[in-house]
């Protein structure tokens, strides 16, 4: 007659608690993991159409594209969008210049974005910034865009470089606009910059909870500074990744990459490699 093994309470309570975990690493959200076109900007002025393709046939996800696309009509935006909806690919938010932002570019920023599919419409630097008070016009132009662009479905978003790091009256431009904008503008990291200032990316995404909607991947090392490859500088991907997850709320995930001792596309390559073996 078989032997019958019997678990104890303590046993059945401990497989019991395992349940959920196993659900939640099977069930996790895919974070689509994208390419800030900055990187590949040499080929994408030579043929935009030919470098959507090879990015998508890399496996890239999304795509962001940086301050040119403001130039873009709204027929040849539709015709850009219709290039991503046949290459399967997507762009969650575009990188915008100071223009976007004023009371005479917002309505066609808007515009392009909705066609684009975007959701977030970044910006990707705040030009000349005089004083803490100029931080706080910073801030209080990103609200005052968010608000206005909510009801056609998109946000704000502000994308740090060093200098937000770099106490001004004695503040950090980056806490100002943490605490200063809405929730609704989204805090995109670049950890990058944050490495070179001698900032925690980890502790920036924990102090933020669901406001790190999206992260630019960038490496960054003492040697070699924005040239070195995803994954070889000092940045620790994957609690800066876990993070990002768990707690930043991130939606997508960008690559970026200033420059490296190989050609743009082949970086590109090399750093989505690079992620897919980190993230695994």
């Amino acid at each position: 007659m078989p032997q019958l093994h019997t678990l104890s309470r303590r046993a059945l309570l401990g497989s019991l608690a395992a349940i959920p975990l196993a659900f939640a690493e099977t069930g996790a959200k895919h974070i689509p993991i994208g390419l800030e076109l900055f990187s590949v900007r040499g080929e994408l002025k030579k043929d935009q159409k030919a470098t959507l393709q090879a990015v998508a046939k890399m496996g890239y996800e999304c795509v962001e594209f940086f301050s040119p696309y403001f130039e873009w009509t709204p027929e040849y935006a539709k015709e850009v969008r219709k290039e991503l909806d046949g290459l399967g690919i997507r762009c969650y938010s575009t990188h915008n210049g100071s223009a976007s932002f004023s009371s005479a570019g917002l309505t066609k920023a808007i515009e392009l974005n909705q066609i684009l599919g975007a959701k977030y419409v970044v910006l990707a630097h705040p030009g000349n910034v005089s004083g803490i008070d100029g931080w706080k016009g910073v801030v209080e132009t990103l609200n005052q865009a968010d608000s206005k662009m909510q009801s056609s479905g998109l946000h704000a978003g502000y994308h740090n470089h060093d200098l937000e790091w770099k106490p001004v009256d004695g503040q950090r431009p980056i806490d100002l606009l943490a605490t200063g904008t809405s929730k609704g503008v989204m805090l995109q990291l670049d950890v990058g910059t944050c490495l070179e200032t001698g900032n925690d990316p980890v502790a920036w995404i924990e102090k933020n909870p669901g406001r790190i909607r999206s992260l630019h991947l960038k490496d960054w090392s003492a040697q070699k500074g924005y040239r070195v490859l995803f994954g070889e500088g000092s940045a620790k991907w994957k609690p800066i990744l876990a993070a990002a997850r768990n707690v930043g709320g991130a939606e997508f995930f960008l690559i970026e990459q200033e420059g490296s001792d190989y050609p743009e596309l082949e970086t590109a390559d090399r750093c989505l490699v690079a992620y897919k073996n980190i993230s695994a």
